[in-house]
């Protein structure tokens, strides 16, 4: 008899990022996502020095590596600052100028609008420079730099704070199921994200995540753009 072997399972698409404008198209499954996180986590402990309390200002878009630094911050136990517009019930913390920041994450075409906003960060990172600006690292270089960090088991709780103002994992987790529900999403849906106009990471990665459900980011997508997506990625719900 012969030799019979298994065939290799392929791992679901859970995030998927579409540029109309470079044509970047990234495909991460949770575990290269979870993978990429780590990498962040450990750019923040052992690059950073930072420790469970610790403030970061996360200002940048929807993106792959934008969804990778905030699990990588949430997991290495850091309060975070959420770049987004308020949504209507869901209530937004920006960053403010009377809260110091250990690290700041910030897109470099927004550098110099939010400068007179916060104060300066002990440490800096950039996306989407082709060279860091002065006084910024380029992020994905950064990132790259690391091993994996894998904190403690345990370490993040329902009740342990997620953002500068104490709000908890546990609040904004339930903030998140409550946008899937008015979204209608459900286990197995993939949902299909303006990154123009639907910044707050509430929307295009919390939300769908809590429901079970993959996303796809469509940065500098025009409507057609867009409708094309849709068909491409058979995606079953979007926020345009």
């Amino acid at each position: 008899m012969g030799t019979h072997r298994a065939p290799e399972l392929t791992e679901p698409t859970l995030l998927t990022f579409h540029d109309a404008a470079t044509g970047e198209h990234v495909d991460l499954s949770a575990s290269e996502l979870g993978g990429c996180a780590a990498q962040v986590a450990g750019l923040l402990r052992e690059g950073c020095g930072l420790a469970e309390g610790d403030r970061a200002a996360v200002l940048l878009p929807p993106h792959w590596l934008t969804a990778a630094v905030l699990m990588g911050a949430w997991s290495a136990g850091l309060r975070v600052s959420l770049q987004g517009t308020a949504t209507a019930g869901l209530d937004v913390l920006e960053p403010g100028a009377d809260l110091p920041y250990d690290v700041l994450f910030v897109a470099a075409d927004r550098i110099g609008s939010w400068l007179e906003r916060i104060p300066e960060a002990k440490h800096r990172f950039s996306l989407f420079a082709e060279e860091a600006p002065e006084g910024y690292r380029d992020l994905e270089s950064a990132v790259d730099e690391f091993s994996p960090h894998v904190p403690a088991p345990g370490r993040t709780r329902a009740g342990d704070a997620v953002t500068p103002d104490g709000t908890t994992y546990g609040s904004f987790g339930a903030i998140a199921a409550e946008l899937a529900e008015r979204i209608g999403l459900r286990g197995g849906d993939r949902l299909l994200v303006n990154a123009a106009t639907q910044e707050h990471p509430l929307k295009w990665l919390l939300a769908p995540l809590s429901a079970g459900a993959s996303v796809v980011i469509a940065a500098n997508a025009d409507p057609e753009a867009f409708a094309a997506l849709a068909r491409s990625e058979r995606t079953t719900h979007s926020l345009q």
